[in-house]
């Protein structure tokens, strides 16, 4: 268990080397997903009360449209409206979720974050949460949107900063705010990712019933590659329970 109020560099190296071996075995990357954020639920606490730190955490990936499966490909036709996307649209896509709800613990639950559409960077700019976590990350939008082969690699071997709202109550960043953020007393919003050697964008946000500070927030930057050493087997390969090469 790690303290999050007190969160250190050795519960970094401890939950690193816990996450890395939570994927062994794993059968596709949406299995090592699931595997990664139920560690981090289980494991992450609020040492006051001995409960669970967190209350929502959830791990997305961009993916092209035309990889999607078909259930997400209808829901992301439903936010494109009348705009035909290309097959290698990247669309921000939810590949594993725990939380306090029951509805929280199945990607398939999700009313809005299945398969977010990315179609250019003026839209991801008009959605604040998307593009705050973009910048913060410290992730060209333009590479992220239209990944060149020649930068990929230089890509997928930076690191990246993380994203970080330590009052979620009021914040423009964090939507559903009535529906959300304060019934179930969010305090703090963290995440941390990277890009895969793809060039496709993963993920971690924690939204948290403890305070994050920024100190603390910026020790989860190590965490990200743990994180990206447990989805890495799967990168170009099978993405989704049951799939194969997608």
């Amino acid at each position: 268990m790690a303290d999050l109020a007190t969160f250190s560099l050795a519960d970094v190296v401890r939950c690193s080397s816990e996450l890395r071996l939570s994927s062994t075995g794993a059968a596709s990357m949406e299995d090592a997903a699931a595997r990664v954020v139920g560690h981090l639920y289980d494991t992450i606490i609020d040492g006051a009360t001995g409960d669970r730190a967190i209350s929502l955490i959830r791990l997305f990936k961009t993916h092209p449209y035309g990889a999607l499966e078909p259930e997400q490909r209808a829901f992301a036709d439903r936010l494109l409206g009348d705009h035909r996307p290309e097959p290698t649209m990247r669309c921000l896509t939810l590949l594993a979720t725990r939380g306090h709800q029951p509805d929280w613990n199945d990607r398939h639950s999700s009313r809005g974050h299945a398969a977010i559409p990315l179609p250019s960077e003026k839209i991801v700019q008009s959605a604040p949460m998307i593009s705050q976590l973009i910048a913060q990350l410290g992730v060209d939008i333009s590479a992220l949107l239209r990944p060149e082969p020649d930068v990929i690699v230089d890509l997928a071997q930076r690191s990246y900063n993380v994203f970080h709202v330590p009052e979620a109550k009021g914040s423009p960043y964090i939507p559903a705010q009535n529906d959300f953020v304060i019934p179930f007393g969010i305090r703090s919003v963290l995440g941390f990712g990277g890009m895969l050697p793809s060039g496709n964008l993963f993920a971690t946000i924690m939204f948290t019933k403890t305070a994050v500070p920024r100190e603390t927030a910026d020790l989860f930057a190590n965490v990200a590659l743990a994180v990206k050493l447990a989805i890495l087997p799967f990168d170009g390969g099978a993405t989704f329970a049951g799939a194969v090469g997608t």
